[in-house]
C-alpha cells in the first residue's frame, strides 16, 4: 500500500459520494489503493459508481444509501462501517437554502444546519475517536469561501461552512498530536451537478472536481484549512485580510444577487 494507503486506509467514508465532488473524491482515493464505504441518497448512483470502482482498481467497496440529515445517523453509519478499520473521512455533502432569508421555509434552513453541521460533527466524533486510538486517520471537512464572511441570499448555508472551518481548525489543533491530521477545504464555484441545479444566470469562472479534489486531499498533514484554485486563493486573502468585513459581506451580496437574484 502506498504512503497515503499506510496512513489514512485501509479504508475511507465518503459522505455525499454519488455524484460531483463526493464522486470525484470517491475515485481519487481509490486510485490511490483505499477501500471505500461511500454514503449518499442515491442507491442506484452509488451501486453504478461501486461497480466501476471495484472493476476499475479491485478494491473492495460498501454502499448505503441514506439521507445525511437523518436523526439516528450515527447508528446508520455505525452500521455501514461494521467490522472495518475507516482511516479517512471526506464530508462532501451539502444542503444549501438559495434565495431571501426570511422567505425560505424554516424546515429547509433547519436541514441545513442537520447536513452541513451536525453531520460532520457527528461523524468526525463517531469515526476521529478510533483514529487517535490507533494513532493515525485524517478528516476532510468541505467548507466553502462563503464561510469567510457572511453572504446575502445565502446565509444559511455560508454560516454552515463557517461552522465546519471553525470545527475542522479546532479538531486540526487537537488531534494532530494523536496522529489524526484535519482539514478543511474551502472551495468555490466547482462544476458539479449541484452548481448546475441552482441554475445561477450568470457564468462564472468554474473549477472542475478533480482539481478540487485532490487540493484537498494533498493538504492533509500540511496545515488547517486549504483554498482550492489560484483566483479563489487571491479572493480569499483579499475578502479576509485586506477589506473590512462589511466590504467583504457587500461584495459576496452583491455577486449572489448577480447570480440568483
Amino acid at each position: 500500500m502506498s504512503a497515503f494507503g499506510e496512513r489514512y486506509g485501509p479504508w475511507a467514508l465518503v459522505a455525499g459520494a454519488s455524484a460531483g465532488l463526493g464522486e470525484t473524491f470517491a475515485r481519487l482515493l481509490a486510485a490511490r489503493g483505499l477501500h471505500l464505504v461511500l454514503i449518499a441518497r442515491r442507491a442506484d448512483a452509488l451501486a453504478r459508481l461501486a461497480e466501476n470502482l471495484r472493476d476499475a482498481h479491485g478494491i473492495e467497496v460498501r454502499t448505503e444509501a441514506l439521507d445525511l440529515g437523518r436523526a439516528d445517523l450515527v447508528p446508520a453509519v455505525e452500521h455501514a462501517v461494521a467490522g472495518v478499520e475507516v482511516g479517512l473521512l471526506v464530508y462532501n455533502a451539502a444542503h444549501s437554502a438559495i434565495g431571501p432569508f426570511l422567505e425560505r421555509p424554516l424546515g429547509e434552513h433547519l436541514r441545513v444546519i442537520d447536513v452541513n453541521c451536525r453531520g460532520p460533527l457527528a461523524l468526525a466524533h463517531l469515526l476521529g475517536a478510533p483514529m487517535a486510538a490507533r494513532g493515525r486517520g485524517g478528516v476532510v471537512l468541505m467548507s466553502s469561501l462563503s464561510g469567510s464572511q457572511g453572504n446575502p441570499l445565502l446565509a444559511s448555508y455560508a454560516a454552515s461552512k463557517a461552522f465546519g472551518l471553525v470545527l475542522a481548525e479546532g479538531l486540526w489543533d487537537e488531534l494532530r498530536g494523536r496522529g489524526v491530521d484535519v482539514v478543511a477545504c474551502r472551495a468555490g464555484a466547482t462544476r458539479t451537478p449541484g452548481w448546475e441545479a441552482s441554475r445561477p444566470k450568470r457564468r462564472v469562472p468554474l473549477l472542475e472536481p478533480e482539481q478540487v479534489a485532490r487540493e484537498a486531499l494533498d493538504a492533509l498533514g500540511h496545515g488547517p484549512t486549504v483554498v482550492t484554485g489560484a483566483l479563489n486563493r487571491m479572493a480569499s486573502f483579499a475578502f479576509t485580510r485586506l477589506l473590512p468585513r462589511t466590504a467583504s459581506i457587500r461584495i459576496m451580496g452583491r455577486a449572489t444577487r448577480r447570480l440568483y437574484g
